[in-house]
């Protein structure tokens, strides 16, 4: 059965998330959050990863059936569905709901990696989503990663598509972490 690519999550895994894959451990577990159709659940089981995705669209819960755990939950407006639960990475991309960062946050094992990726302040002159609320105002990733290791940050404009996104890798340190920490690239 082919996967229609027009969906949300069947296209190819970000380059970001590709880029900064490494950083997780081996045999971690991953947690996509608003997973859509499972781009990174699938790059991440490729890799050996145990992965869950979490996202409100039922069809695209289907879609990932059998990739690893799967939940249906509507997380802006219902209560984060793995509370007590951490993992060794959490991915986001194309996705914002800051009511939910203390608990991405708080779903990081020690070690563990947040990558990162969605839209920033500046793509309302290039497209959707163009609303202040969907949208990452400057450093704002920076600003909500400030008690993690910060590996690698981006901001500013892509093309093909043209999108203005902010991005982050950074890792949770142990409590007796001291710098410099070295990561390698």
């Amino acid at each position: 059965m082919t996967t229609p690519t027009h969906l949300h999550g069947t296209e190819a895994p970000s380059a970001w998330v590709q880029r900064w894959s490494h950083l997780v451990a081996p045999n971690a577990t991953v947690l996509d959050v608003a997973c859509g159709h499972g781009r990174h659940m699938r790059h991440f089981a490729t890799l050996g990863h145990d992965v869950i995705g979490v996202d409100r669209n039922p069809d695209a819960i289907a879609a990932v059936a059998g990739l690893g755990e799967t939940l249906c939950a509507d997380i802006e407006n219902g209560p984060w569905p793995l509370s007590g639960r951490t993992f060794g990475a959490v991915v986001v991309t194309n996705y914002l709901w800051r009511p939910l960062w203390p608990e991405l946050l708080a779903s990081l094992e020690v070690g563990g990696v947040l990558i990162y990726e969605t839209f920033a302040a500046g793509n309302e002159t290039v497209g959707k989503p163009s609303r202040p609320d969907f949208l990452l105002q400057p450093g704002e990733l920076l600003n909500v990663c400030k008690d993690l290791r910060v590996v690698a940050f981006e901001e500013g404009f892509l093309d093909a598509p043209d999108r203005f996104v902010q991005r982050i890798a950074a890792v949770k340190p142990a409590s007796n972490m001291t710098l410099p920490v070295r990561y390698p690239l």
